[in-house]
């Protein structure tokens, strides 16, 4: 009889250890990358604080890189993986012609902007992945579409001024601390003139701007500009085309955008 408990309880403990190994992998992180899909003028980036590099299309650049454009420069980034969608095919000045083929996180860096990738990451839990996505805007101005996240996913953009925490958006993100949310919602997370930690709820139609804690309507112009921005965004070039000016040399700077490359 205690020989047969005996194996009774070796069998759960050989059970529960296979559950824990199987709960284990399936949780495994992946880190994932930002692959360039467009490139307008001039943009370059460095990883780790290593030498600066032209940005090319299909680079894929992964946590710990800074992007930087220059001026009358634009970048797109795509975030990890998406699912095929529909649309019409737009059609830029100056860019390479492209197809709808996914919609996806999308983010458009505009002219004179700093970019740090600080974490990109996905967790398969079995059920459902756990996405983490942690940027820093350290100048200039950003475009970004963000699918539905999972409830345990996070996707947070650094500003000089705060923190801005989103859902499933479209967005507007200036370094100057200006968020703009066209549609979802964001909590924007900074100190105020005392110095106490305050969260602001963003949502869609609404700005706020940190260093004026005001919180306003966006206009109808500007809901426009920012629906065009949004709809190029959610079609992935099939032209590798790159529409670049040649790259001249330049000092880098410690902190700020680089206007001439």
């Amino acid at each position: 009889m205690k020989r047969m408990r005996s194996l009774v309880n070796s069998f759960v403990v050989c059970g529960v250890a296979l559950a824990m190994v199987s709960s284990l992998a399936a949780q495994t992180v992946t880190q994932v990358s930002a692959k360039v899909v467009r490139v307008k003028g001039n943009a370059r980036y460095n990883i780790a604080g290593g030498a600066w590099q032209p940005l090319k299309i299909g680079n894929e650049l992964n946590a710990g890189a800074i992007i930087e454009t220059a001026a009358n420069s634009q970048v797109d980034l795509l975030l990890g993986e998406g699912a095929p969608v529909g649309g019409p095919v737009p059609s830029l000045p100056g860019m390479a012609n492209y197809q709808p083929t996914a919609q996806q996180n999308m983010v458009r860096m505009t002219e004179n902007s700093r970019l740090a990738l600080d974490k990109l990451t996905s967790t398969k839990t079995g059920r459902d992945v756990v996405t983490d996505t942690e940027m820093d805007l350290q100048a200039g101005r950003i475009f970004g579409t963000v699918k539905k996240l999972s409830a345990a996913s996070k996707y947070e953009v650094k500003l000089p001024s705060g923190v801005a925490a989103i859902r499933g958006s479209d967005y507007e993100f200036d370094a100057a601390g200006v968020v703009k949310m066209l549609t979802g919602s964001a909590d924007v997370r900074y100190p105020d003139a005392s110095g106490t930690q305050q969260m602001q709820p963003v949502k869609g139609g609404w700005q706020f701007d940190i260093p004026t804690a005001t919180l306003k309507p966006l206009p109808p112009a500007e809901q426009h500009g920012m629906e065009v921005v949004i709809n190029q965004l959610v079609v992935v070039p099939v032209s590798t085309a790159h529409v670049v000016a040649p790259v001249e040399p330049v000092a880098t700077t410690e902190q700020g955008p680089v206007s001439k490359f």
